[in-house]
């Protein structure tokens, strides 16, 4: 009896430590797939706010030019640095819609940056009017760069929440092993409810009846059941000594009787 209850508690221990750990593993590789994802993102957007920053401030240098009539000189513009974040972002983030936005800002800060190429020349020229040059000319392709620059930014959260629901989801599909478990060690607690009742109680409880019937009644044990563990010895033993007594208490009476005679 104590290999058999040993045996299905160990079951349920087993699938209940079986559904946990699966349940932290795939939780866990979830959580860091779906968390670099969301770092990526998160970093992606603000490397598109800094791109936008910094041809903002570009463009309002180049309106300080402009309203100061002593100064021809182009303001410093990096480059380099907005070029290599535009392939940055290109290349970081694998969506197929961020890629070609991020080629559109490419292609924006071209044509922006050759016009603005031309402030010297405007400013040199007796025939060209710096003002309507800046906002008929410049402003346009500015305007368009900070559009494209906003779209790759509205992408970029769209992702995010596509890896925030990513992140939900998985959460979820991380917790069904174990509530699959839980289900599981509840049919296997019912199941063994059912083997104590059937093999154990039930067994117990008619022995203890037939010793009551036999002790208040003298009624024969005659309570038999199949099995090979310690409840069947128990039962046996029980029907040996009840036996055994009656045995007895007839010699006795038998003794007793003869004895008045």
């Amino acid at each position: 009896m104590r290999k058999k209850l040993s045996l299905a508690f160990g079951a349920i221990a087993v699938v209940l430590l079986l559904s946990i750990a699966i349940s932290v593993m795939e939780y866990r590789n979830m959580s860091t797939y779906v968390s670099d994802l969301i770092a990526d993102d998160i970093s992606s957007i603000n490397e598109a706010r800094k791109l936008a920053d910094i041809a903002n401030q570009y463009n309002l240098e180049i309106l300080s030019v402009i309203g100061d009539d002593s100064s021809v000189m182009l303001p410093d513009f990096d480059a380099d640095y907005f070029m290599s974040h535009c392939d940055t972002l290109r290349t970081s983030l694998s969506s197929n819609v961020i890629a070609p936005l991020a080629d559109s800002v490419m292609y924006s800060y071209a044509a922006y940056m050759m016009t603005s190429l031309e402030l010297q020349d405007v400013m040199k020229s007796d025939f060209i009017d710096t003002r309507s040059w800046y906002f008929e000319r410049l402003q346009p392709r500015f305007v368009k760069l900070g559009n494209d620059i906003d779209k790759l930014v509205g992408a970029i959260y769209s992702d995010l929440e596509n890896d925030s629901r990513s992140f939900d989801n998985g959460f979820y599909r991380s917790i069904v092993p174990g509530i699959v478990a839980v289900g599981i060690a509840i049919m296997l607690l019912a199941m063994l409810l059912f083997f104590l009742i059937v093999f154990y109680v039930n067994p117990l409880t008619r022995m203890r009846n037939s010793v009551k019937s036999y002790l208040s009644y003298g009624k024969q044990y005659n309570f038999t059941f199949d099995g090979d563990d310690q409840l069947k010895d128990l039962n046996d033993s029980l029907s040996e000594l009840c036996t055994e007594n009656q045995t007895l208490l007839k010699r006795a009476r038998n003794h007793e009787l003869k004895g008045n005679q």
